[in-house]
């Protein structure tokens, strides 16, 4: 079977997939080797009392990563700090930097209570407990 399909001559869609990952080796390469942290990427779960974050954070030491919660707002930065050097005898050889920062900010569907918030680190995965609020229930609405 084919498929048929609705092609608008005057969309720029086919020239934004046709660019879409075409920095992507240059951004790896400029980690010299190491992966770069590029973005946090998360789950978000929820229960009817908190929602759960999980976000990736390969290579950051917990001193360098933020939290803030801000009513239903919550923003996760991080930063990365690498020094690799080689040396022989007194030269130095070869010498690898690299820093980058990197944050996020998305909302949730009700205030998050900051007093019960909990976050841990461990092994490049940090995990948020965020409390709701309480009282901060959707209320329904009818339409007449």
């Amino acid at each position: 079977m084919s498929n048929l399909t609705r092609y608008d001559t005057f969309s720029i869609e086919p020239v934004s997939d046709m660019f879409q990952g075409l920095f992507q080796p240059l951004r790896a390469l400029m980690a010299n080797g190491e992966p770069a942290l590029r973005d946090i990427r998360l789950d978000v779960t929820e229960s009817d009392t908190a929602y759960e974050v999980r976000a990736d954070l390969p290579g950051v030491r917990k001193e360098d990563i933020d939290v803030r919660v801000d009513g239903n707002v919550v923003s996760i930065a991080a930063t990365v700090e690498r020094k690799a050097e080689e040396k022989e005898g007194e030269r130095v050889i070869r010498r690898e930097r690299y820093s980058g920062s990197v944050q996020r900010a998305f909302s949730l569907g009700s205030d998050v209570d900051e007093a019960g918030v909990a976050a841990r680190y461990d092994n490049g995965t940090l995990a948020l407990t965020l409390p709701k609020k309480p009282g901060g229930a959707q209320k329904k609405i009818t339409v007449s």
